[in-house]
Order: C-alpha cells, then sequence, then structure tokens
C-alpha cells in the first residue's frame, strides 16, 4: 500500500501557509526528501513544457519550489522534458510559458538531445519489445515527476504514467525511427496516417500542426514523409471532418504508457523517484496541443508520493467525486456530477493504464491518504 499527501488548492485563510506555493512547501517537507536524494547528486525535475497556446502547465513558482527544497539537501537539480516539436522551438516555447533558468532557479535542458533522437533502448514489456529513452534519464540518478493532470485525447487521463513513459521516451531513435519511439505506443503495426479524399474540407490544420513539418498538400492531394513522422497524432486530432485516420487500439495503447513507464523507471534504483501530481486548471487536452482549454473540473490540489500507481489512483479518485465546470467542454457534453468526466469527454478507458502498471509492479493501487 502506498502513501500518497495531498493538500487542498482552497485558501481557507488570508496567510502564505494556506497558498499553494505553501502547502506545496509542506508537502516536500513531509514526504521527507532525504530519505531519497543525496547531496551533490544530480536530480531530474521532470515536467511538461507546453506548447505555444498552451499555458495551462505546472506553473514555474511550483517548479522553483521543487528545485530550492531539493538544493536545500545540497543536491542538483534541473529542469527537464523530451522534444516535442524541434529542439530549439521547444526551448524557446519553454520560456515563452515561463520556464528557464531565473524562473525556476536551476538549468533547463532537453533530455534528449536538440535533435530528440539521443537515447538508449531499454527493455520494455510484451508489447513495446524495448524503447528508447533519453539518455540524460536514463544517466541521472534520481528524478522528481512533476504532472499536470489533465485529459488527453488517447490516454483519456494524463498524469504520472504518461508523463514518464511518454515523457521520458524520445520521439524518434537514430536507426530505427519512430517505431522505438514513443510513436510505437501512439499506434499500432506500420502506424500509416489514412487519408479520405471525400470528406476532406483542405483546412489545413493538419499541416500547420506537424512538429516536424512534414505535411503537404500538391495538386489537392495530402502527402507526408512516412520516415520522419513521429506518429504523434496531432494531425488526426485537429482534423474537423474525420478525413485523418492513424490506426490506433485503445487497450494496447494504456497497456503500452505502462510498459514505457515501466521502462524509465527501470533506469533508477529503488526510492530515487518521486511524484507530484498537479491538479490544476485541469482542461480536457493534453499540454502538447497549440491551445489550453477552460478547466472543466475545479482546482482539487497537489499529490505527493514516491509510489506511481497510488498517486495515480488517488488522483482519479478526486475527479471521479468532482463537478463538472460550467461553460466548459463537460457542459457541452452535458456531463452531470457522478458521471466520469474525462471518460465522457474522451472515451477512452483510462484506468487501464493504472491497472496494468500494477500488474508490472509499479505500485499499488491500494493507497493510504494524508491530508496536510
Amino acid at each position: 500500500m502506498g502513501k500518497v499527501y495531498f493538500s487542498s488548492a482552497r485558501a481557507r485563510k488570508w496567510k502564505y501557509d494556506d497558498s499553494m506555493p505553501g502547502k506545496l512547501d509542506r508537502l516536500l517537507k513531509e514526504i521527507n526528501l532525504s530519505k531519497y536524494f543525496e547531496p551533490k547528486e544530480w536530480v531530474a525535475v521532470k515536467t511538461h513544457f507546453g506548447s505555444e497556446g498552451a499555458h495551462r502547465i505546472v506553473r514555474p513558482v511550483f517548479l522553483r519550489k521543487v528545485v530550492n527544497a531539493l538544493k536545500s539537501l545540497g543536491a542538483k537539480p534541473f529542469v527537464t522534458d523530451t522534444v516535442r516539436i524541434k529542439g530549439l522551438d521547444y526551448l524557446e516555447v519553454a520560456n515563452h510559458n515561463g520556464i528557464n533558468h531565473l524562473s525556476v532557479g536551476a538549468p533547463v535542458v532537453l533530455a534528449d538531445g536538440l535533435y530528440g533522437n539521443d537515447n538508449i533502448m531499454v527493455k520494455a514489456g510484451d508489447i513495446l519489445g524495448e524503447i528508447a529513452v533519453a539518455s540524460l534519464i536514463y544517466d541521472v540518478p534520481a528524478m522528481v515527476v512533476c504532472s499536470h493532470v489533465k485529459g488527453h485525447i488517447q490516454a483519456g487521463y494524463g498524469g504520472a504514467i504518461k508523463n514518464v513513459a511518454m515523457g521520458g521516451v524520445s520521439s524518434s531513435h537514430r536507426e530505427c525511427g519512430w517505431k522505438c519511439g514513443r510513436g510505437a505506443m501512439h499506434t499500432v503495426g506500420e502506424g500509416k496516417l489514412i487519408w479520405d479524399k471525400n470528406k476532406c474540407e483542405y483546412c489545413y490544420q493538419c499541416m500547420e500542426i506537424c512538429p516536424l513539418e512534414s505535411i503537404e498538400f500538391k495538386d489537392e492531394a495530402f502527402n507526408y514523409n512516412v520516415e520522419d513522422c513521429w506518429r504523434c497524432g496531432r494531425c488526426t486530432r485537429v482534423c474537423p471532418s474525420g478525413a485523418l485516420l492513424l490506426p490506433s487500439d485503445n487497450e494496447r495503447f494504456m497497456r503500452a504508457l505502462a510498459e514505457g513507464a515501466m521502462a524509465v523507471l527501470s533506469t533508477f534504483k529503488k526510492r530515487k523517484v518521486i511524484y507530484i501530481n498537479f491538479l490544476t486548471e485541469i482542461q480536457p487536452e493534453c499540454d502538447c496541443m497549440p491551445v489550453a482549454d477552460v478547466p472543466v473540473i475545479q482546482d482539487k490540489g497537489i499529490f505527493i508520493s514516491d509510489d506511481i500507481v497510488s498517486i495515480e489512483q488517488a488522483s482519479v479518485d478526486m475527479l471521479l467525486k468532482s463537478y463538472p465546470l460550467p461553460e466548459s467542454a463537460s457542459d457541452e457534453k452535458e456531463i452531470v456530477k457522478g458521471e466520469d468526466i474525462f471518460y465522457k469527454l474522451n472515451q477512452k478507458p483510462y484506468w487501464i493504464q493504472i491497472e496494468e502498471a500494477e500488474r508490472l509492479g509499479l505500485g499499488s493501487r491500494k493507497y493510504e491518504l494524508v491530508e496536510i
């Protein structure tokens, strides 16, 4: 059984200790970071930098609190993520979203290099076989995983498991390309995009959102670079008419997420990784999209644990008890209290990723909740 610490987002007193940064300070003290991290030890603070237009990420003020807590032990933290778009562009996005050395108090680096192919193959499970783990995450001895909890078009729910699996794995490998990277989680088989000319509205949103600029239209025909494509699925998500399809399997994807997380975590010794889930600005989409919609659920608070399965189950359990917010995507889909908001929004069996992570031995869905 895992132990999960929680602080509510509600501020009931006009004092710093009741603010969310103040509560994060107390959570970091409660979990006792000295049990996990050593003086002079390099520690990766893994987060998501967001996208141009997607600003509802883990705020820099919280990242700085984590960095400062690690520094107080004498550890040497840095803030990191893997390449989601071209590396230099992604660092600019991080800076625009407020994540830089000055704001977080530590270096901000890309875990798999500027080209996103600096990685090491690691054994995974039956679905993935092997997967390309970012070399910096592979090499670093310790990690704090700061996850923004939100919906996800393919995972349904995105928290620590998705952050570790898709964020600790590169998009591509130098030799085997997307098939060894996170594209192997996104799709099945050859994963070739299917275009239906009769449905296409020629709005070119797919071309505009492609992070590799690999899509083009010639003579009103859809074309893309099959070799360069990361199979991220952004193009299919934004297509308003359903003219693009990337073959996938929901259950397989959820199990692959758990396998990816297992592969990444296998590169760390026991008790060298802790997890912080931020249930704030909970939007229906991933932070990799070019917009951030209004929250679908009210801010709930912050969880912290050394058990990835327990913290995910605790987060989901809280979300299942939450009210859908008016004037949001929840409202548009006429979701009411008592319904599973994330499932109703995205129609994905997201709980499979948590169940599979437990089956693989990554933690326990049974947990003790300690409110701070």
